[in-house]
Protein backbone atom coordinates (compact mmCIF):
# COMPACT_ATOMS: atom_id res chain seq x y z
CA UNK A 1 0.00 0.00 0.00
CA UNK A 2 1.05 3.18 -0.65
CA UNK A 3 2.00 5.22 2.23
CA UNK A 4 0.58 3.86 5.07
CA UNK A 5 -2.65 5.77 4.10
CA UNK A 6 -6.09 3.29 4.10
CA UNK A 7 -6.36 1.82 0.82
CA UNK A 8 -9.72 2.70 -1.40
CA UNK A 9 -11.35 -0.55 -2.12
CA UNK A 10 -13.55 -1.06 -4.61
CA UNK A 11 -13.56 -4.74 -4.56
CA UNK A 12 -17.28 -4.94 -3.97
CA UNK A 13 -19.78 -3.19 -2.33
CA UNK A 14 -20.34 -6.17 0.32
CA UNK A 15 -17.08 -4.30 1.96
CA UNK A 16 -19.51 -1.71 3.43
CA UNK A 17 -19.94 -1.24 7.54
CA UNK A 18 -23.39 -0.35 9.23
CA UNK A 19 -23.14 3.59 9.90
CA UNK A 20 -23.76 4.48 13.45
CA UNK A 21 -27.50 5.00 12.66
CA UNK A 22 -27.35 1.89 11.32
CA UNK A 23 -25.97 0.35 14.69
CA UNK A 24 -28.71 2.39 17.06
CA UNK A 25 -31.40 1.34 14.58
CA UNK A 26 -30.26 -2.95 15.65
CA UNK A 27 -29.36 -2.01 18.96
CA UNK A 28 -32.96 -0.75 19.54
CA UNK A 29 -34.69 -3.22 17.29
CA UNK A 30 -37.78 -5.58 18.87
CA UNK A 31 -36.81 -9.48 18.59
CA UNK A 32 -38.73 -12.59 19.01
CA UNK A 33 -37.49 -16.50 17.77
CA UNK A 34 -37.63 -15.81 13.96
CA UNK A 35 -38.47 -19.89 13.64
CA UNK A 36 -41.44 -19.30 15.78
CA UNK A 37 -42.79 -17.17 13.74
CA UNK A 38 -42.34 -14.27 16.63
CA UNK A 39 -39.56 -11.90 15.54
CA UNK A 40 -41.39 -8.55 14.83
CA UNK A 41 -39.04 -6.78 13.55
CA UNK A 42 -38.18 -9.59 10.28
CA UNK A 43 -42.34 -9.83 9.86
CA UNK A 44 -42.32 -5.71 9.03
CA UNK A 45 -38.97 -6.31 7.06
CA UNK A 46 -40.35 -8.88 4.90
CA UNK A 47 -44.14 -7.63 4.58
CA UNK A 48 -42.29 -4.52 3.85
CA UNK A 49 -40.29 -5.81 0.58
CA UNK A 50 -42.81 -8.09 -0.45
CA UNK A 51 -45.10 -4.89 -0.69
CA UNK A 52 -42.60 -3.21 -2.86
CA UNK A 53 -42.37 -5.83 -4.87
CA UNK A 54 -46.06 -6.09 -5.55
CA UNK A 55 -45.63 -9.87 -4.12
CA UNK A 56 -47.73 -11.87 -1.74
CA UNK A 57 -44.65 -12.36 1.14
CA UNK A 58 -41.21 -12.70 1.40
CA UNK A 59 -38.45 -14.65 3.47
CA UNK A 60 -35.55 -13.12 5.21
CA UNK A 61 -32.50 -15.02 4.65
CA UNK A 62 -28.77 -14.20 5.73
CA UNK A 63 -27.41 -14.62 2.09
CA UNK A 64 -28.53 -13.94 -1.76
CA UNK A 65 -27.29 -16.98 -2.44
CA UNK A 66 -29.53 -19.05 -0.27
CA UNK A 67 -32.20 -16.51 -1.36
CA UNK A 68 -31.25 -17.90 -5.12
CA UNK A 69 -31.19 -21.37 -4.60
CA UNK A 70 -34.26 -21.27 -2.33
CA UNK A 71 -36.38 -19.19 -4.77
CA UNK A 72 -35.21 -21.15 -7.80
CA UNK A 73 -36.13 -24.90 -6.10
CA UNK A 74 -39.84 -23.07 -5.93
CA UNK A 75 -40.35 -23.76 -9.38
CA UNK A 76 -37.50 -26.03 -10.81
CA UNK A 77 -38.11 -29.78 -9.14
CA UNK A 78 -35.05 -32.05 -9.50
CA UNK A 79 -34.05 -33.27 -12.68
CA UNK A 80 -36.27 -30.22 -14.39
CA UNK A 81 -33.48 -27.20 -15.62
CA UNK A 82 -33.48 -23.45 -15.33
CA UNK A 83 -32.37 -21.32 -18.38
CA UNK A 84 -30.15 -18.36 -17.61
CA UNK A 85 -27.54 -16.14 -18.94
CA UNK A 86 -24.05 -17.56 -19.32
CA UNK A 87 -22.54 -15.36 -16.96
CA UNK A 88 -25.26 -15.14 -14.67
CA UNK A 89 -24.25 -15.05 -10.44
CA UNK A 90 -26.62 -18.57 -9.97
CA UNK A 91 -24.25 -20.46 -12.70
CA UNK A 92 -20.79 -18.26 -12.32
CA UNK A 93 -20.41 -17.99 -8.15
CA UNK A 94 -22.91 -19.84 -6.40
CA UNK A 95 -20.43 -22.92 -6.18
CA UNK A 96 -23.06 -25.34 -8.39
CA UNK A 97 -25.38 -25.20 -5.39
CA UNK A 98 -28.54 -25.36 -7.32
CA UNK A 99 -27.30 -28.81 -8.48
CA UNK A 100 -25.31 -29.93 -5.62
CA UNK A 101 -27.74 -29.08 -3.26
CA UNK A 102 -31.36 -29.21 -4.87
CA UNK A 103 -30.70 -31.45 -7.64
CA UNK A 104 -31.62 -28.60 -10.66
CA UNK A 105 -29.93 -28.85 -14.21
CA UNK A 106 -28.97 -25.48 -16.20
CA UNK A 107 -28.37 -24.41 -19.41
CA UNK A 108 -27.59 -21.14 -20.73
CA UNK A 109 -27.51 -18.54 -23.53
CA UNK A 110 -24.41 -16.27 -24.08
CA UNK A 111 -25.13 -12.07 -24.08
CA UNK A 112 -22.64 -9.47 -23.77
CA UNK A 113 -24.42 -7.40 -21.35
CA UNK A 114 -25.62 -10.22 -19.80
CA UNK A 115 -29.01 -9.31 -21.24
CA UNK A 116 -31.61 -11.79 -23.40
CA UNK A 117 -32.01 -12.91 -27.13
CA UNK A 118 -35.83 -12.98 -27.46
CA UNK A 119 -35.33 -15.83 -30.58
CA UNK A 120 -32.37 -17.64 -28.71
CA UNK A 121 -34.42 -18.09 -25.79
CA UNK A 122 -37.53 -19.10 -27.40
CA UNK A 123 -35.34 -21.86 -28.88
CA UNK A 124 -34.10 -23.20 -25.99
CA UNK A 125 -37.30 -23.50 -23.61
CA UNK A 126 -37.97 -27.31 -23.76
CA UNK A 127 -41.33 -29.00 -23.25
CA UNK A 128 -42.20 -32.09 -21.65
CA UNK A 129 -41.42 -34.29 -23.68
CA UNK A 130 -41.83 -37.35 -21.87
CA UNK A 131 -38.98 -39.50 -20.11
CA UNK A 132 -36.41 -38.50 -22.33
CA UNK A 133 -35.52 -34.64 -22.26
CA UNK A 134 -35.06 -32.48 -19.53
CA UNK A 135 -37.96 -29.91 -19.22
CA UNK A 136 -37.67 -26.04 -18.89
CA UNK A 137 -39.46 -25.20 -15.32
CA UNK A 138 -38.00 -22.06 -15.37
CA UNK A 139 -35.95 -18.61 -16.85
CA UNK A 140 -33.83 -16.80 -14.61
CA UNK A 141 -33.39 -13.13 -15.50
CA UNK A 142 -30.55 -10.75 -13.64
CA UNK A 143 -31.00 -7.32 -12.55
CA UNK A 144 -28.39 -5.44 -12.25
CA UNK A 145 -26.30 -7.92 -14.18
CA UNK A 146 -23.38 -8.39 -11.74
CA UNK A 147 -20.38 -9.97 -13.85
CA UNK A 148 -21.62 -7.52 -16.94
CA UNK A 149 -20.56 -4.75 -15.18
CA UNK A 150 -24.09 -4.04 -13.36
CA UNK A 151 -25.78 -3.69 -16.21
CA UNK A 152 -29.82 -2.94 -15.88
CA UNK A 153 -31.90 -5.17 -17.67
CA UNK A 154 -34.73 -2.82 -19.73
CA UNK A 155 -38.58 -3.13 -17.93
CA UNK A 156 -39.51 -3.62 -21.71
CA UNK A 157 -37.45 -6.74 -22.47
CA UNK A 158 -38.35 -8.49 -18.89
CA UNK A 159 -41.96 -8.25 -20.28
CA UNK A 160 -41.66 -9.88 -23.02
CA UNK A 161 -39.75 -12.62 -21.54
CA UNK A 162 -42.42 -12.94 -18.99
CA UNK A 163 -44.69 -13.28 -22.13
CA UNK A 164 -43.17 -15.66 -23.46
CA UNK A 165 -42.75 -17.57 -20.46
CA UNK A 166 -46.25 -17.56 -19.39
CA UNK A 167 -47.25 -18.60 -22.81
CA UNK A 168 -44.74 -21.58 -23.25
CA UNK A 169 -45.90 -22.79 -18.97
CA UNK A 170 -42.39 -21.63 -17.80
CA UNK A 171 -41.65 -19.39 -14.59
CA UNK A 172 -39.56 -16.89 -14.22
CA UNK A 173 -37.40 -16.30 -11.15
CA UNK A 174 -35.46 -12.57 -11.01
CA UNK A 175 -31.87 -12.47 -9.26
CA UNK A 176 -32.43 -9.11 -8.12
CA UNK A 177 -29.31 -8.68 -5.61
CA UNK A 178 -29.06 -4.91 -7.37
CA UNK A 179 -32.86 -4.40 -8.11
CA UNK A 180 -32.22 -1.29 -6.08
CA UNK A 181 -29.53 -0.33 -8.15
CA UNK A 182 -31.78 -0.60 -11.33
CA UNK A 183 -34.55 1.15 -9.82
CA UNK A 184 -32.62 3.95 -9.16
CA UNK A 185 -30.91 3.94 -12.11
CA UNK A 186 -34.10 4.41 -14.37
CA UNK A 187 -37.05 5.15 -11.99
CA UNK A 188 -38.60 2.08 -12.51
CA UNK A 189 -41.13 1.53 -9.52
CA UNK A 190 -39.91 -1.96 -7.91
CA UNK A 191 -43.52 -3.96 -8.00
CA UNK A 192 -43.10 -2.95 -11.81
CA UNK A 193 -40.07 -5.19 -12.11
CA UNK A 194 -41.82 -7.53 -9.35
CA UNK A 195 -44.62 -8.02 -12.02
CA UNK A 196 -42.23 -9.80 -14.18
CA UNK A 197 -41.62 -12.72 -12.24
CA UNK A 198 -42.85 -15.63 -9.99
CA UNK A 199 -39.89 -15.59 -7.93
CA UNK A 200 -37.42 -12.74 -6.72
CA UNK A 201 -34.15 -12.39 -4.56
CA UNK A 202 -32.78 -8.84 -3.13
CA UNK A 203 -29.81 -8.27 -1.17
CA UNK A 204 -29.78 -5.89 1.87
CA UNK A 205 -26.19 -5.96 1.70
CA UNK A 206 -24.60 -4.58 -1.19
CA UNK A 207 -25.39 -1.36 -2.14
CA UNK A 208 -27.95 -0.35 0.68
CA UNK A 209 -25.11 -1.44 3.31
CA UNK A 210 -26.45 -4.05 5.70
CA UNK A 211 -24.02 -6.05 7.06
CA UNK A 212 -26.42 -8.97 6.44
CA UNK A 213 -28.94 -10.49 4.58
CA UNK A 214 -31.47 -10.87 1.65
CA UNK A 215 -34.93 -12.24 1.11
CA UNK A 216 -36.67 -14.70 -0.89
CA UNK A 217 -40.18 -13.04 -2.69
CA UNK A 218 -43.00 -14.81 -3.62
CA UNK A 219 -46.65 -15.91 -3.18
CA UNK A 220 -47.52 -16.81 0.15
CA UNK A 221 -47.59 -20.77 -0.50
CA UNK A 222 -44.08 -20.44 -2.81
CA UNK A 223 -42.46 -18.67 1.21
CA UNK A 224 -44.66 -21.01 3.15
CA UNK A 225 -42.25 -23.93 1.26
CA UNK A 226 -39.07 -21.79 1.28
CA UNK A 227 -39.15 -21.35 4.83
CA UNK A 228 -39.29 -24.80 4.91
CA UNK A 229 -36.25 -25.50 2.77
CA UNK A 230 -34.63 -22.61 4.83
CA UNK A 231 -35.03 -24.65 8.10
CA UNK A 232 -33.88 -28.13 6.18
CA UNK A 233 -30.37 -25.88 4.57
CA UNK A 234 -29.82 -24.56 8.52
CA UNK A 235 -31.07 -21.27 7.94
CA UNK A 236 -33.67 -20.93 10.81
CA UNK A 237 -32.46 -18.17 12.50
CA UNK A 238 -33.78 -17.34 15.90
CA UNK A 239 -33.55 -13.54 17.31
CA UNK A 240 -32.57 -11.98 13.72
CA UNK A 241 -34.79 -8.78 14.27
CA UNK A 242 -31.40 -6.94 15.43
CA UNK A 243 -30.48 -7.75 11.26
CA UNK A 244 -33.90 -6.87 9.55
CA UNK A 245 -33.94 -3.60 11.53
CA UNK A 246 -30.16 -2.98 9.42
CA UNK A 247 -32.57 -3.82 6.78
CA UNK A 248 -35.20 -1.92 7.22
CA UNK A 249 -32.69 1.72 8.14
CA UNK A 250 -31.30 0.68 4.92
CA UNK A 251 -34.52 0.65 3.08
CA UNK A 252 -35.27 4.12 4.41
CA UNK A 253 -32.20 5.78 4.72
CA UNK A 254 -30.00 3.98 1.57
CA UNK A 255 -31.99 3.54 -1.50
CA UNK A 256 -32.08 7.27 -3.38
CA UNK A 257 -28.27 7.69 -2.57
CA UNK A 258 -27.13 4.90 -4.74
CA UNK A 259 -27.14 7.33 -7.63
CA UNK A 260 -23.95 8.88 -5.83
CA UNK A 261 -22.20 5.42 -6.44
CA UNK A 262 -23.68 5.03 -10.09
CA UNK A 263 -21.81 8.49 -10.45
CA UNK A 264 -18.70 7.43 -8.82
CA UNK A 265 -18.79 4.02 -11.09
CA UNK A 266 -18.35 6.78 -14.63
CA UNK A 267 -15.65 8.17 -12.99
CA UNK A 268 -13.60 5.20 -12.55
CA UNK A 269 -14.79 3.85 -16.01
CA UNK A 270 -12.83 6.29 -17.63
CA UNK A 271 -9.65 5.82 -16.00
CA UNK A 272 -10.12 2.42 -16.62
CA UNK A 273 -10.21 2.35 -19.80
CA UNK A 274 -13.81 1.94 -20.47
CA UNK A 275 -16.78 3.96 -21.90
CA UNK A 276 -18.57 6.31 -19.00
CA UNK A 277 -21.77 6.24 -21.03
CA UNK A 278 -21.78 2.13 -20.84
CA UNK A 279 -21.49 2.22 -16.73
CA UNK A 280 -25.17 1.88 -16.22
CA UNK A 281 -24.86 1.58 -12.51
CA UNK A 282 -22.11 0.87 -9.56
CA UNK A 283 -19.85 -1.86 -11.30
CA UNK A 284 -17.32 -1.22 -13.85
CA UNK A 285 -15.53 -3.89 -16.10
CA UNK A 286 -12.44 -3.16 -17.34
CA UNK A 287 -10.35 -5.22 -20.61
CA UNK A 288 -7.12 -5.30 -19.64
CA UNK A 289 -4.39 -7.69 -21.15
CA UNK A 290 -3.27 -8.42 -17.80
CA UNK A 291 -5.82 -8.37 -15.08
CA UNK A 292 -3.65 -9.64 -12.33
CA UNK A 293 -0.73 -7.86 -12.85
CA UNK A 294 -3.20 -4.32 -13.41
CA UNK A 295 -4.62 -5.49 -9.69
CA UNK A 296 -1.55 -5.78 -8.56
CA UNK A 297 -0.04 -2.33 -9.67
CA UNK A 298 -3.26 -1.02 -8.24
CA UNK A 299 -3.15 -2.47 -4.75
CA UNK A 300 1.02 -1.43 -4.44
CA UNK A 301 -0.57 2.46 -5.01
CA UNK A 302 -3.74 2.05 -2.41
CA UNK A 303 -6.28 0.79 -4.37
CA UNK A 304 -8.13 -2.68 -4.59
CA UNK A 305 -9.77 -3.51 -8.01
CA UNK A 306 -10.86 -7.51 -8.27
CA UNK A 307 -9.35 -9.76 -11.53
CA UNK A 308 -12.38 -10.99 -12.65
CA UNK A 309 -11.01 -13.15 -15.46
CA UNK A 310 -7.47 -13.43 -17.03
CA UNK A 311 -8.06 -10.02 -18.74
CA UNK A 312 -11.21 -8.07 -16.88
CA UNK A 313 -11.20 -6.26 -13.92
CA UNK A 314 -13.85 -5.10 -11.66
CA UNK A 315 -14.46 -2.13 -9.88
CA UNK A 316 -17.59 -1.43 -7.61
CA UNK A 317 -18.30 1.21 -5.61
CA UNK A 318 -20.63 1.66 -2.79
CA UNK A 319 -21.73 3.30 0.07
CA UNK A 320 -18.05 3.67 1.84
CA UNK A 321 -16.87 5.28 -1.13
CA UNK A 322 -16.94 8.95 -1.36
CA UNK A 323 -16.54 11.52 -4.04
CA UNK A 324 -12.64 12.16 -3.13
CA UNK A 325 -11.86 8.41 -2.83
CA UNK A 326 -13.48 7.89 -6.27
CA UNK A 327 -11.35 10.79 -7.52
CA UNK A 328 -8.48 9.37 -5.98
CA UNK A 329 -8.84 6.06 -6.74
CA UNK A 330 -9.03 7.65 -10.89
CA UNK A 331 -6.03 9.34 -10.42
CA UNK A 332 -4.16 5.69 -9.72
CA UNK A 333 -6.16 3.68 -12.11
CA UNK A 334 -5.27 6.09 -14.94
CA UNK A 335 -1.93 5.41 -14.16
CA UNK A 336 -1.73 1.53 -13.90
Amino acid sequence: MSDGIAPVDLRSDTLTRPTEAMRAAMAGAEVGDDVYGEDPTVRLLEERVAGLLGHEAALFTPTGSMANVLAVAALVAPGQEVLCEASAHIARAELGAHGAVMGVTMRTWIHERGGVDLPVLERLIAPDMGPFFVRTAAISLENTHNFAGGTVLPLATMRDVRELATGRGVAVHLDGARLWNAHVATGTPLHEYGACADTIGICLSKGLGAPVGSLVVGSADVIEEARVRRKRLGGGMRQIGILAAAGLHAIDHHVERLADDHEHARLLAEAMGTDPASVDTNIVVAHHADAPGYVARAREAGVLVSAVGPTAVRAVTHLDVTRADAERAARVLTAC
